[in-house]
């Protein structure tokens, strides 16, 4: 089949989502490089793509989708071969608060206290860390009971809430007493295929 092009870049969370699927999925894939610094994601060629003049894009021999989730999405049903999305109400209604949850409070706690320290944003920092502390208070003890977010098999959801988790520490949010969601982390990144973000000495990270 012909390589799936991904406009990405590399530091986005939400563009790793997918090139992580991507790579879980063996899908043979041709990353494009959108220099957001430079504003390419602002220009018209791009905005073509996608009027949101965001990354990530994907286009599958023509047909061109937006927003991370949506494309986790199409990807489990036209490539999963029955995994990575269930098909009962139940399990797709699960997954669907996860993602809901990677779209919300996650991009409000971890990704946002990830922003202030590898791009400059001006949130509160203080506010930030805080409210990421008491999501992740919830996903741990959720984890307790299951392997993954979903039941004992990898979804979308933890291909959707991954990155930003994993990252945290960059934002100066420690995953230290986080013990289930370190696990399940570990877990994910054991998982045939996978393939990391890169990570930026910024925040925690610092230190290590």
């Amino acid at each position: 089949m012909q390589a799936i092009k991904l406009y990405n870049f590399p530091l986005s969370g939400h563009a790793h989502r997918v090139e992580l699927m991507l790579s879980l999925l063996q899908l043979p894939t041709e990353l494009i490089f959108v220099d957001l610094a430079k504003r390419a994601h602002k220009q018209p060629d791009f905005l073509a793509l996608n009027a949101f003049g965001q990354v990530p894009v994907i286009d599958d021999q023509g047909v061109v989708l937006t927003d991370s989730n949506a494309i986790l999405v199409y990807l489990a049903h036209k490539y999963g071969n029955g995994r990575w999305l269930p098909a009962d109400p139940v399990g797709a209604a699960k997954v669907q608060r996860w993602l809901s949850v990677a779209a919300g409070p996650i991009a409000i706690g971890p990704a946002r206290a990830r922003l202030i320290t590898v791009f400059g944003a001006s949130y509160d920092a203080q506010e930030v860390i805080a409210y990421s502390h008491e999501l992740l208070k919830v996903i741990d003890q959720e984890l307790a009971a299951t392997s993954y977010l979903v039941g004992s098999e990898p979804t979308i959801a933890d291909v959707s809430a991954y990155s930003y988790i994993a990252h945290a520490p960059e934002g100066n949010v420690s995953l230290e007493d986080y013990a289930n969601i370190r696990a399940w982390l570990a877990r994910i990144e054991a998982l045939p295929g996978f393939v990391g973000m890169p990570r930026t000495v910024a925040g925690l990270q610092k230190t290590v």
